[in-house]
């Protein structure tokens, strides 16, 4: 058992005879309506460090140079321009819910051609467009790249990405989303994992805080509020009250398994009906040791490679079959599959025979 703690990373859920802590509801749900738009737009870097784009692979970065060269009044006709230290990139944010004219949010500036690095570089002024196509913000603004490269003659090094970087604060919101809140008689609460449970819980709980009929559930991923039921209140002053309501929220039973890592991680609620399970390990070694057979000095023959194979096929000692009682707890199922004394990667597929014998009562993800 000892081996298999040291081998294996088993993230338990502290086990409680009750239900769940309380969490608030804030924390489980959102409010309808009440979300972030996402904004991209087309920009061009300047001044890096001979990392840029080249013009002859990337001809729109050139071509976007130039045109805003034009508009500044300088000429550009000449087929000799070719600049080294500009790339043109993908800039993308989020304007937040209820994001006023004049306030900053931080965006993303990603290389679209064969630039290197973004190291030191300055997004030049940059409209930012949400889905209808309109411009919500403006971005511009030196960027902290989140890499470094290194390259000579002989050898490269990359460390990090380099050709993507971030510019904190670095948008400004120009246009702001037409959404009055204080008007609204009536709004929705969105849960982050629908369950039927945690809802009625939560529909329950706003009730008794603020009185009945206020909230009604809708299915297993919505409630109602009906704020005008309550007289003349503020919505917003409403929702800052029902987010601090504690819930005690229900979860599904869910065994997640990580190839990757070895990561198994289980929910309290697992449980395994009554089965046996036993494991071994078959391994079969071919080892070619060829010899080389050849004349005397001055003999007439020729050299010749004798092949000589060495096959052996080895199954190591079982400790047999090894029960796990029926509804077991999640502490006797760790106890009973660490009885095993078998490694990380076979627990993932005894896990995984388990499952599919219809023993193992839960949800099985793998990643």
């Amino acid at each position: 058992m000892t081996r298999i703690l040291r081998l294996t990373l088993i993230l338990l859920m502290l086990p409680a005879l009750g239900l769940a802590a309380p969490v608030r509801i804030k924390d489980l749900a959102t409010i309808d309506g009440v979300r972030g738009n996402d904004l991209v737009g087309y920009g061009l870097v300047v001044g890096l460090n001979g990392t840029g784009d080249s013009v002859r692979n990337a001809p729109y970065t050139g071509e976007m140079l130039a045109g805003i060269l034009e508009r500044l009044g300088v000429n550009v006709t000449d087929e000799t321009f070719r600049p080294k230290n500009v790339a043109a990139v993908m800039v993308t944010g989020t304007l937040p819910p209820f994001g006023r004219a004049g306030s900053q949010i931080d965006v993303t500036v990603s290389a679209i051609g064969d630039a290197k690095s973004l190291l030191g570089g300055t997004l030049v002024m940059t409209p930012l467009n949400a889905a209808d196509g309109q411009v919500y913000a403006v971005a511009q603004g030196s960027i902290i790249a989140g890499g470094v490269s290194a390259q000579g003659d002989g050898a490269s090094v990359v460390q990090g990405v380099p050709t993507a970087g971030t510019i904190p604060s670095g948008a400004r919101v120009e246009r702001e989303v037409d959404f009055d809140f204080s008007t609204m008689a009536s709004f929705r609460i969105a849960l982050r994992s629908a369950d039927f449970t945690t809802a009625a819980r939560m529909e329950k709980a706003i009730n008794d805080d603020l009185g009945d009929g206020v909230a009604t559930l809708l299915d297993s991923g919505t409630i109602a509020i009906d704020s005008a039921s309550l007289g003349r209140v503020n919505p917003a002053r409403l929702v800052g009250r029902i987010e601090n309501i504690a819930v005690e929220p229900e979860s599904k039973a869910r065994v997640v398994v990580d190839h990757k890592s070895g990561t198994i991680v289980m929910g309290e609620d697992v449980r395994i009906s009554r089965v046996a399970v036993s494991q071994g390990n078959l391994t079969l070694r071919v080892r070619e040791t060829p010899m080389v057979s050849q004349p005397n000095p001055f003999a007439p023959g020729d050299t010749v490679v004798v092949p000589r194979t060495d096959a052996s096929v080895t199954q190591e000692p079982g400790i047999g079959f090894a029960e796990v009682s029926g509804e077991s707890s999640l502490s006797d199922v760790v106890a009973g599959l660490n009885a095993l004394g078998v490694r990380p990667r076979e627990l993932i597929d005894i896990l995984k025979a388990v499952h599919a014998a219809g023993a193992l009562h839960a949800e099985f993800v793998v990643n």
